[in-house]
């Protein structure tokens, strides 16, 4: 099809050239065969290029060239153009082919580095997916199963009891005690699961009013009494701060949960700081500060994601938690504009919490 569309091409080419010979000249001719030759490089390769080059020369010499309808040339002049004229129609037509081979290999390649980019995308969205399921499968047994347990033995000697009547009333109080624990446990199990759901989704549903640091502050400490009972709180706050346009109440858990942490990861009768200050123009910065065993920088990043718990050790509590708090947490600040990070503490301090975010809101 290619040699079929050269030969057809350059003969009706030359019998309208021909017709037209009055009104052209040889060297408009030329340029138009040229012009052509390119063309079939371009769409076919070189070999149908090469073809029609040599046609073309013929065709040019035997109806353009004087004598007319020889192939003879009379004219030396002529053999240099006629030279000239196939030495570049070759040229141009290889140059052209060879053109066309790298776009086709260059988008080749393309094709290739896109197909293997999809693969492993697709690879590692399966590796994070795993990890995922990894993770919640480990956290639902973990946290759904331990709680549960409790709460079932307690019922079931609490049952049995009814029968024999061993326990005194301070040992049926312990139970009960732990049932109710255990249940506030799942709440909060509930709770984060639904929150992070909601995150991902976008789907958070914030009531901003302008509100005063300091009692958001202090609502986050209240909510804590329990976990704070065995440690020292200090309590910075700058003074004639600003009032924030916030959400109050989802800051206040991001507080509780940075003072949370603190007392989880700390040991007991240590100090924990909070303080609140101006940070740059339009922002307030606040912190949470710890004595526990600190957090690496390599680290630093992981702890805000999904179901990411540190090791037991570090841990001076019973519970380890879930690992959706700080991921909750830096949520929670980033849909009110702001940004949530780790950093050393300051003086006896070695762990600090920071998040800052607008006076104005987002």
């Amino acid at each position: 099809m290619p040699y079929l569309l050269a030969g057809f091409g350059i003969a009706g080419m030359t019998t309208i050239k021909f017709i037209l010979r009055n009104q052209i000249n040889p060297t408009t001719v030329a340029l138009i065969f040229l012009l052509f030759i390119l063309f079939l490089a371009t769409a076919f390769g070189s070999n149908p290029a090469l073809f029609a080059s040599f046609l073309a020369m013929i065709c040019f010499n035997f109806f353009f060239l004087p004598p007319f309808g020889s192939l003879t040339i009379a004219d030396p002049q002529n053999w240099v153009a006629l030279i000239a004229f196939l030495i570049v129609a070759v040229t141009a037509g290889q140059l052209s082919a060879k053109a066309k081979r790298r776009a086709e290999e260059a988008e080749k390649l393309y094709e290739d580095l896109q197909d293997a980019f999809e693969q492993a995308s697709e690879a590692e969205a399966l590796r994070r997916s795993e990890k995922l399921k990894s993770s919640l499968l480990d956290a639902v047994t973990h946290d759904l199963r331990t709680p549960l347990t409790s709460i079932k033995a307690s019922v079931t000697t609490l049952m049995e009891d009814d029968q024999v009547k061993i326990l005194d009333e301070e040992g049926r109080t312990e139970f009960l005690e732990i049932i109710n624990e255990e249940t506030d446990r799942l709440n909060d199990f509930i709770e984060g699961m639904v929150g992070i759901a909601k995150i991902e989704a976008n789907a958070m549903h914030l009531r901003k009013n302008w509100s005063a640091i300091e009692e958001i502050v202090n609502n986050a400490i209240e909510r804590a009494k329990n976990q704070l009972q065995s440690h020292h709180i200090l309590l910075e706050i700058e003074p004639d701060l600003p009032n924030i346009f916030v959400d109050a109440h989802s800051i206040s858990e991001v507080i509780f949960t940075l003072l949370d942490n603190a007392a989880k990861y700390s040991a007991n009768n240590s100090k924990i700081l909070i303080w609140a200050k101006r940070a740059e123009v339009g922002l307030i910065k606040i912190a949470v500060e710890d004595e526990g065993k600190g957090i690496s920088a390599e680290k630093r990043e992981q702890v805000f994601s999904k179901f990411y718990r540190v090791s037991e050790e570090a841990i001076h509590t019973t519970e380890s938690g879930l690992g959706l708090g700080l991921a909750i947490a830096r949520g929670i600040v980033e849909s009110q504009g702001g940004q949530i990070w780790i950093e050393d503490g300051s003086e006896s301090f070695t762990t600090k919490f920071v998040f800052q975010i607008p006076i104005g809101g987002a």
